[in-house]
């Protein structure tokens, strides 16, 4: 496998530049940094900012941390500084870093195929209400959040959460970030193929490996054999989909270059069937060429999307084999399209051992650390040792006898996690918003579920398999592009003349069914305070026009602006 040392420019012969700097691309001999991120990793790997972090930083406190580490390496390590209370929207786009800088920490815990023993549940809420304050998010990438977090106390945390298994390694940063996985994995009655295994081989090769510490950028990928198609894999930089192989047999289909944010892109196929021993050598190929080949010029252009946009599936395949694997890849099938809407693994479903797997909602992804620690209880207390996290800031108790599953579901709902969530609570999803995040413009996990609440007593015989996405900036972390409704957080002017937080509105996104961006309509925004009433309308609108069998997508696609207004 070709793998460049951390510094490229000494194993390979230099070759003459000429005045036109490319993209920055090392595999064309571009090696000088041509913007500060890529500096500061020329510099000393974002990997060993943790020896400082617990022998400097934690012991001389906030202040001792240079900037390069605190807004630039230590993502390597899943922490970021917080937004300091008290800044509107409005100042976002204006402050320097250091004006919107906390001293406290956001700290992600990256949780791989969203995989969890109840012990490790268990630690990771006694975390939470010992050192961020009770907080603990849910994320649509299946990690934990926490907030709140002080230097000094990170060592410490991590050493807890490693007792257990679990790691910030590489939670952020330009590195390959958590890989996300089938909650079901290994129990679900209809699975394709287990990717458990591949995506055990791949933390152990490439998690904290210095040959592939240093990306363009974050690297996202996914792994899942569920027909539900239940990993997001057409916005992931890589995603392997379960198939099934004509001659060969259960396998993956290979998928590069999704992603959201400002310039969203669905993701190919390369049309290449993988087997599941195979699949860590095809994800250290793609992650060595978005390495080697990764446009580093400019950070707006540097996600794997932009290499895969210009080169087409023919061309990235071809360099994937020729340069990488050394081998041909087997031609393969399109995952089926799924049968059901929902994927998100909510309810109460058999697992082929006959045992059941219990799914329930919480809000928008916000619970706390004594919930957690709750939930753990109940699992245990119910005969389960496991419990998953999924892409929709849900979560999954496996292994749930029979006679079992009345009593834990009461458990649950009274802890306010229902296992069967109106459409509304079923399918709001929200980003951490303005409370914390440094980026964000508007409010939106208060938000998000407010609105949960509103449309349920408003609209209380609505059915129909919903999305509504919530988020603070265009960064799209809550996913807007790809919901139903997409809410994207900015400011509006109000009917008085006054700027006030609101959102603009992306209508028919969707994956899985028909993947894409949907549409907006022309000037279409609405304050915060207006949302309640906007939805109300336009999913009341659905309701009348829609024909039958018809989803909203399908709806919003075809509808007036008058309609969507």
């Amino acid at each position: 496998m070709a793998a460049n040392p951390q510094n490229p420019a000494a194993a390979t012969p230099r070759r003459k530049v000429s005045r036109h700097r490319g993209e920055g691309q090392w595999a064309a001999g571009h090696f000088t940094p041509l913007n500060g991120n890529e500096q500061f990793k020329k510099d000393d790997d974002g990997l060993n900012v943790r020896t400082r972090i617990e022998t400097i930083y934690s012991k001389r406190g906030f202040d001792s941390i240079d900037p390069n580490d605190l807004r630039g390496r230590m993502r390597w390590w899943g922490l970021y500084t917080q937004r300091k209370p008290g800044i509107d929207g409005g100042k976002t786009a204006i402050l320097e870093p250091e004006e919107l800088d906390d001293e406290y920490f956001m700290l992600r815990v990256r949780i791989d195929g969203g995989r969890l023993t109840t012990a490790q549940l268990r630690v990771i809420g006694e975390i939470s209400q010992e050192f961020a304050r009770g907080t603990a998010d849910l994320t649509d990438r299946q990690n934990v959040q926490y907030h709140w977090i002080r230097i000094e106390d990170v060592p410490e945390i991590w050493n807890r959460l490693e007792a257990v298994g679990l790691s910030t390694t590489e939670a952020c940063g330009d590195t390959p970030r958590v890989i996300l996985g089938s909650p079901v994995a290994g129990i679900a009655a209809d699975e394709i193929i287990d990717g458990t295994p591949a995506i055990e081989e791949i933390q152990r090769r490439i998690i904290g490996n210095q040959a592939f510490s240093n990306l363009p950028r974050k690297f996202k990928s996914a792994i899942s054999g569920s027909p539900l198609l239940d990993v997001a894999h057409e916005i992931n930089d890589i995603a392997f989909v379960g198939v099934v192989h004509p001659e060969h047999g259960p396998g993956f289909d290979l998928w590069v270059g999704g992603g959201l944010s400002t310039n969203p892109k669905i993701g190919v196929r390369l049309g290449a069937w993988v087997p599941l021993d195979e699949v860590p050598d095809v994800y250290e190929g793609v992650v060595s060429i978005f390495r080697d080949y990764g446009y580093r010029r400019l950070r707006t252009r540097a996600r794997l999307k932009f290499l895969v946009a210009d080169w087409g599936a023919e061309k990235f395949r071809q360099v994937l084999q020729d340069e990488y694997l050394k081998r041909e890849l087997i031609d393969g099938p399109a995952p089926a399209q799924p049968v059901e809407r929902w994927r998100d693994h909510v309810g109460v479903h058999r697992q082929k051992d006959g045992r059941h797997y219990v799914g329930f909602a919480p809000r928008v992804g916000r619970v706390d650390g004594a919930t957690l620690t709750k939930i753990a209880e109940l699992a245990e207390a119910h005969g389960s040792g496991r419990v998953r996290t999924t892409v929709e800031q849900k979560m999954v108790v496996l292994d749930v006898e029979e006679s079992r599953i009345d009593s834990l579901v009461e458990g649950l709902e009274a802890l306010d996690l229902t296992v069967s969530p109106s459409p509304f609570r079923r399918g709001t999803m929200a980003c951490t918003g303005i409370e914390y995040c440094k980026l964000a413009i508007v409010e939106t996990k208060a938000r998000g579920a407010s609105l949960i609440d509103e449309l349920e007593r408003r609209i209380p015989d609505f059915d129909e398999p919903i999305t509504i996405n919530l988020n603070g900036c265009p960064n799209a972390c809550a996913r807007i592009q790809v919901a139903d409704i997409g809410l994207k957080g900015q400011l509006v002017m109000n009917d008085q003349g006054e700027q006030v937080e609101g959102f603009q509105v992306h209508l028919g996104g969707a994956l899985g069914l028909e993947a894409g961006f949907g549409r907006k309509v022309r000037g279409l925004k609405v304050t915060s305070q207006e949302l309640p009433d906007y939805v109300e309308r336009v999913l009341k609108r659905f309701q009348e026009e829609r024909e039958e069998g018809e989803r909203f997508a399908a709806w919003a696609a075809r509808a007036s602006e008058e309609a969507l207004s």
